[in-house]
């Protein structure tokens, strides 16, 4: 099988080009995954936590500028020695740092994730007003503060 190269000419003097740089995953925030040297998976758990963190916190793509998750085992052989630590940095925020310990890796970065995402949830609400209305404390005063919540009839 072969493939046809495409051929690409300059412009011709006086026609002016644009570069446009598109992006080939949706998900613009940086994700890293550090592990101890206790924590066995290499690139195949780097690959899946960085996978799920995209499709998890997509909603916050725009918002998030990046995200580290640590990875690490105590070794002190408790029953929950497995512990993750996922920090996301909101652009223009204080980072959000959230901690889980668990028996395994995958409970420890699940518990993690999961505490994640509702923090972020609950943050990213408060920031971005979904309902798109005011709070009551912008609204004028009532003229007649007796009236307040009296229904008039109509007629």
């Amino acid at each position: 099988m072969t493939h046809a190269r495409a051929r690409f000419e300059p412009a011709p003097p006086g026609v002016l080009t644009k570069t446009i740089a598109v992006p080939l995953r949706k998900v613009l925030m940086q994700i890293q995954v550090n592990t101890d040297h206790n924590i066995h998976g290499g690139e195949r758990l780097a690959t899946y936590v960085t996978n799920d963190l995209e499709n998890g916190l997509s909603r916050f793509s725009g918002w998030l500028t990046r995200v580290e998750v640590h990875l690490s085992d105590d070794g002190n052989g408790k029953p929950e020695d497995k512990k993750c630590v996922i920090e996301a940095r909101p652009g223009g925020k204080q980072p959000v740092a959230v901690t889980h310990h668990a028996t395994t890796v995958d409970d420890a970065y699940a518990g993690a994730a999961h505490k994640l995402a509702k923090v972020l949830e609950s943050q990213y609400d408060r920031a971005h007003d979904h309902k798109g209305s005011d709070s009551i404390r912008h609204m004028p005063a009532p003229e007649d503060p007796d009236q307040v919540g009296v229904i008039k009839p109509q007629g």
